[in-house]
């Protein structure tokens, strides 16, 4: 990653495709979209290929994802003609962390949850980041109060000053649905079965009508825990 960075301000109320156009001028082949090929996700990748296409993009290969959205992944390889770059968690992190613990320690505290994160994304996106100058990401203010106050481009503080820019801070759920189903994009199939928020399969349950749309990650927390670590403001 390169030394710290400062923003235009215009970026602040600038529509996705200005957001994305502004990465691909200042930052080219230094920036990088991180996926997990969810539906915003997908957005984001089909907009970068028309306003940011040397933008590359990378996903978290955890080890425990589902079928589903290897499924997507592979779509969205196909039908942009990208090569996606996997990180996946230090081996011998998994194999003492499944040893000492066991499958499912993430359950018994945040603590122990955070661990697990910290080992199978927070240390493969420490890799992803080296070296970039940006990441890119499909963040929204209405997914959850842990993002309300996302903004389209920052700073992350929490990533050694590298520029964040999130495109799709300001749209709605139904904004991304409609651009979606308009472009007939690749989906992961788990959202026609009630996950609007897809993670680790073992972290992720479906959300039934009227629950927040990341109620089905890690269910048994509470709302304020809900992030892996990947998305700290303010170097928190």
């Amino acid at each position: 990653m390169e030394g710290r960075r400062s923003i235009p301000t215009w970026l602040a109320e600038a529509p996705a495709e200005e957001v994305l156009a502004w990465a691909d001028a200042e930052f080219g082949a230094r920036a990088a979209i991180a996926s997990s090929f969810g539906v915003e996700d997908v957005v984001l990748i089909d907009l970068a290929s028309r306003h940011a296409p040397r933008a590359g993009v990378f996903t978290l290969d955890t080890g425990r994802l589902p079928p589903e959205t290897y499924e997507v992944m592979e779509e969205v390889r196909r039908r942009y003609g990208i090569a996606i770059e996997t990180f996946v968690p230090e081996r011998a992190a998994v194999e003492q962390l499944e040893r000492e613990k066991g499958f499912f320690s993430f359950r018994r505290s945040v603590e122990e949850r955070k661990e697990c994160c910290a080992i199978r994304k927070l240390e493969p996106l420490s890799r992803a980041l080296s070296g970039k100058s940006a990441w890119i990401t499909g963040l929204r203010r209405e997914q959850s109060i842990t993002r309300a106050e996302v903004e389209p481009a920052e700073i992350d503080e929490a990533h050694g000053g590298i520029v964040k820019l999130n495109p799709l801070a300001r749209w709605t759920e139904a904004e991304v649905w409609r651009y979606a189903r308009a472009q007939e994009l690749p989906l992961n199939a788990l959202h026609a079965r009630g996950y609007p928020s897809i993670g680790c399969a073992p972290c992720t349950r479906a959300v039934a009508p009227g629950e927040d749309v990341r109620a089905g990650r890690w269910w048994w927390e509470q709302p304020e825990h809900k992030e892996c670590g990947l998305h700290v403001r303010g170097g928190r």
